[in-house]
């Protein structure tokens, strides 16, 4: 799992490329912990991410949480379909703004 944060404006965007999975999901945590802002808005693209699993699910949690203790704003986009039914099954997609696109994912942050 390759994860990279770039700046688009003021929007932090952050990328996950590959699967997140048991063996994975401790680094990425410790990365996109590292990464995530104390405030503004942040957009999670998960467009690339091939495979998660409970243990990546985990870890969208504690960022979540993360954002909620913080003044960032979350937002997902690009879920592929297995992912997204994965997070639907669980309850997961309740927990967050879940957008098209990155644009969207400030359009709806923004409000």
């Amino acid at each position: 799992m390759d994860v990279r944060k770039q700046l688009r404006g003021g929007i932090t965007v952050i990328t996950m490329d590959g699967r997140l999975d048991s063996e994975t999901a401790p680094r990425v945590q410790q990365e996109l912990q590292a990464l995530f802002p104390d405030e503004g808005v942040v957009v999670l693209d998960l467009s690339r991410t091939t495979y998660m699993s409970s243990a990546g699910l985990r870890v969208l949690l504690l960022i979540y949480r993360q954002a909620q203790h913080s003044a960032a704003r979350l937002a997902l986009t690009g879920l592929p379909p297995d992912v997204r039914e994965i997070m639907d099954a669980t309850g997961f997609l309740g927990f967050f703004t879940v957008v098209g696109s990155i644009e969207e994912g400030v359009e709806a942050l923004s409000v």
